[in-house]
């Protein structure tokens, strides 16, 4: 490596820290994922639903250990526990060098819960638990999603000292509910402690709240364009082409506001009395942050969303993308005001922000579902 650094370092010393949004057993066990770490400046892995099912369907990776799993009588969810969980050891264990050189800030794995229980708290909770004990590694973050009912189970979470990342995070006032849970648990942990009961310390409570980024551009450019097409119809080319100019652009206003939200909110004097207990920050981590449109730049949803503090976690063509060419400054902190205007310029065009979040929320718990649904067919069928 030369001496100069390349992109995906220079994050590193911006303080953004890159993950890699991707898991599957052929890269575990022929250490595809150290390489990456050495190379690609990964400091931590994200699982999901819809990972674990491409890894497990597209693959021949897990053949042998299902036809075993099988003959010793394990169900099928059994199948499914026992192969997702090894990944996320193997994962957790390849990343604990990690984990000790950062002091616990990275080389965190996650797994999510079941996607069925988004919308039931104390499933979610026993649900959280049970993971843990099946992967037993102290690097593990579980995954609940950012439901009304999830954010309940994630401040209870929390006040028991589990690390959570809490997941499907669209808009900016579930957002901020998301940071309010997480200072609320701390807070309960550390009344735990004052009043003299056992207690996990505070210190040892990390989190991260994924909000996500390139799928807010898809909904709000297919509103915009169906807007677009009809002012069109209409003879009004004037609007046609100002609905247009706006395609492109709220993912990452959206996402600059959010920054913008945790920058408030983990400061004054309600942090820092829990940081002086030892409580650490709930990071920001940009999720969904492949271009899908490829009429945009391959790598607009890192090179516009850096800054210290945050986490961006990239699919495989995003981090080599952005590693050949991508520019590393940070843009965070960048015409916030803009990116406010923008989004009001979107509530004028009658796509607003609220129900676009909401579309995003609902649709994002379905797909986890569906993949998770489909991932138990397809280890029926593979027995």
């Amino acid at each position: 490596m030369s001496a100069r650094m390349d992109p995906l370092q220079q994050l590193e010393a911006l303080g953004q820290s890159v993950w890699y949004d991707n898991i599957r057993r052929g890269l575990l066990v022929t250490r595809g994922l150290e390489r990456l770490i050495q190379d690609y400046s990964v400091v931590g892995v994200t699982s999901n639903p819809t990972i674990f099912h491409k890894a497990i369907t597209e693959t021949g990776e897990y053949d042998r250990a299902i036809a075993d799993l099988r003959a010793a009588g394990a169900s099928t969810l059994e199948v499914l526990d026992t192969l997702t969980t090894q990944d996320i050891a193997m994962a957790a264990d390849q990343l604990r060098p990690t984990f000790q050189r950062t002091g616990t800030v990275d080389g965190w794995v996650s797994i999510e819960v079941s996607p069925g229980l988004a919308r039931d708290t104390a499933g979610t909770v026993a649900e959280a638990h049970r993971l843990r004990s099946l992967v037993h590694r102290p690097n593990v973050l579980v995954k609940v999603p950012a439901t009304a009912e999830g954010a309940v189970a994630f401040r209870e979470l929390t006040a028991q000292g589990v690390s959570i990342n809490v997941t499907l995070i669209f808009s900016l006032e579930r957002y901020g509910q998301i940071m309010e849970a997480y200072l609320a648990g701390l807070e309960d942990l550390a009344a735990r402690a004052a009043s003299g009961r056992p207690a996990p310390p505070l210190s040892g409570v990390r989190s991260v709240a994924s909000f996500f980024v390139s799928r807010v551009d898809t909904l709000v450019d297919a509103r915009l364009q169906t807007r677009a097409d009809r002012a069109r119809e209409e003879g009004d080319q004037a609007r046609a082409a100002h609905l247009g100019g706006l395609q492109g652009k709220a993912a990452v206003a959206n996402a600059k506001l959010a920054y913008e939200q945790f920058l408030t909110t983990f400061s004054g004097p309600r942090w820092e009395a829990l940081a002086a207990k030892g409580a650490r920050m709930q990071r920001p981590l940009w999720a969904s942050t492949s271009t899908k449109n490829p009429a945009y730049r391959d790598v607009i949803y890192v090179e516009e969303l850096i800054g210290p503090q945050t986490v961006n976690t990239l699919p495989e063509a995003t981090l080599k993308a952005f590693r050949d060419h991508g520019v590393a400054e940070v843009t965070l902190t960048r015409d916030v005001e803009g990116a406010a205007a923008h989004l009001a310029a979107l509530e004028e065009a009658g796509v607003g922000m609220a129900e676009v979040t909401a579309q995003l929320e609902e649709d994002g718990v379905k797909a986890f579902a569906d993949s998770y649904d489909a991932l138990v067919r397809a280890l029926e069928d593979k027995t």
